[in-house]
């Protein structure tokens, strides 16, 4: 039901602002409009506003909206109210309507980015577990327990990272935009006053998945390698161990922490030459109630997105250390304009790469992945839900800015046609554009809603 209710207030959010952006800006520019409509089909509610024309509904179906200008284009329009008809509008007033309804979202992304800045958040702070075997980060010279201070991109000054989830987006960025990253560790922890660089460049990165991430070998946060919660009946509570369990040995392997403890039991499956897979027992040191203890485990194999991977069914660390990540007003507003500005570019890249052939389809979201983590973001608190609010907006706007003759872009494309040529686009050329971006949007949608699917079954 979460996930449902979430779901409709999002796109509710979304569409009204976007819409609201078209609506405030054709008013603005003395434009008549008829209707302003937050979702399709029978409207379950209507109203007016007192001394205005504009009828204001809610359709049954939450997946857009429309806002309908007198437009002789759309019907007979009487000649007294020609001059307050969309058509006969300016260039510059046609494409400042159209423009803002996406810059709308931008906007809601900006203010929404602001207010978590302005707000604080608790986030894990900005020390490293230890790096995946084989991984870049660990032949950088990363060991693990190492405070990240500042971090940059190859020809870019050292900033500041304020958290674990602040160096999580930087290796993002990198990955996909193919730039080295230069860490510089500082703290009293492992390595302070060093700096490594991870050469994320030399990764080929069609999507930021897992797999992704354990390339550059930076997975998590630091943590103790302490048992939690143990499910009944599960290899831990066979082997004996309880919760707050603190593992200090397995076999010879000294663990230093949670990320290290769960590699040590993902790498316990063993193939034979006949291709059959199987867990090996493995020897645990623990300390519990101050007291050292030797216990036999054995992971097992447990079927996940198609591949047996060994678990013990227990959480494996502890909470993170977290620091509160808060900006001032003037601070907080320009790291909203900032990140929004990131985020928006780093859609239009993977865009491009898709396009290309350089990332992945599977990057390409729909509803039903929208709906999921809607429902994920509202559970875990109004800061989880504000930021996935705030990334969905600006997807929602930088998509309806593409050239796609059925979106927003496509009218600007229009109307910087008509700029160059001092004609519009001829009603021929019309027809067969927007057939040709309908035909495209569907072919986007239908890989979307198959991708939603796959992980969704997966």
């Amino acid at each position: 039901m979460l996930t449902l209710v979430s779901f409709v207030v999002t796109l509710g959010i979304l569409i009204a602002v976007h819409e609201y952006g078209h609506y405030r800006v054709a008013v603005a520019c003395g434009i008549k409009v008829l209707k302003f409509s937050i979702g399709f089909g029978k409207p379950i509610y209507t109203w007016k506003l007192k001394n205005k024309s504009t009828e204001f509904s809610i359709g049954m179906l939450p997946l857009g909206g429309y806002v309908k200008m007198l437009d002789e284009h759309e019907a007979p329009v009487d000649p007294a109210d020609r001059h307050l008809a969309f058509n006969t509008q300016p260039l510059k007033s046609r494409a400042a309507v159209v423009a803002a309804g996406p810059a709308a979202n931008l906007l809601l992304a900006v203010l929404l980015y602001a207010i978590l800045n302005w707000s604080g958040l608790q986030e894990p702070k900005a020390v490293l577990a230890s790096p995946v075997a084989g991984s870049l980060a660990e032949k950088a010279g990363l060991r693990g327990q190492e405070t990240v201070a500042q971090a940059a991109f190859e020809g870019d000054e050292l900033q500041d990272v304020r958290s674990f989830e602040d160096l999580r987006w930087r290796l993002t960025q990198g990955a996909l935009d193919g730039r080295d990253l230069t860490l510089a560790l500082g703290g009293d922890t492992a390595g302070a006053g060093r700096t490594v660089r991870l050469a994320l460049s030399t990764l080929s990165a069609p999507e930021a998945d897992a797999q992704l991430f354990r390339k550059i070998g930076i997975l998590g946060p630091w943590t103790r390698p302490v048992i939690g919660n143990i499910l009944p009946g599960s290899p831990a509570d066979k082997s004996g161990l309880k919760a707050g369990d603190v593992v200090v040995h397995i076999g010879d392997t000294a663990i230093t922490d949670g990320q290290q403890l769960r590699e040590v039991i993902r790498t316990s499956a063993r193939t034979s030459g006949a291709g059959a897979v199987a867990v090996v027992p493995q020897s645990w040191q623990i300390i519990r109630a101050g007291q050292k203890l030797t216990l036999q485990v054995t992971p097992e194999l447990k079927l996940v997105n198609g591949t047996m991977v060994p678990r013990i069914e227990a959480s494996v660390d502890a909470p993170s250390e977290l620091v509160t990540v808060r900006y001032g007003f003037v601070d907080g507003l320009w790291q909203g304009a900032v990140r929004t500005w990131q985020v928006s570019a780093l859609t239009l890249r993977m865009m491009g790469k898709m396009l290309t052939g350089q990332a992945s389809l599977k990057n390409l979201s729909g509803p039903l992945t929208i709906a999921d983590y809607a429902g994920k973001s509202a559970s875990l608190g109004w800061s989880y839900y504000l930021t996935f609010l705030a990334l969905i907006s600006v997807s929602l706007g930088v998509l309806n800015l593409l050239p796609l003759p059925v979106l927003d872009g496509g009218h600007l494309m229009y109307y910087l046609w008509e700029g160059i040529t001092g004609r519009g686009v001829s009603d021929a050329w019309m027809d067969r554009l927007q057939r040709g971006g309908v035909a495209i949007l569907l072919g986007m949608m239908c890989v979307a809603l198959f991708n939603d699917v796959t992980r969704l079954l997966g």
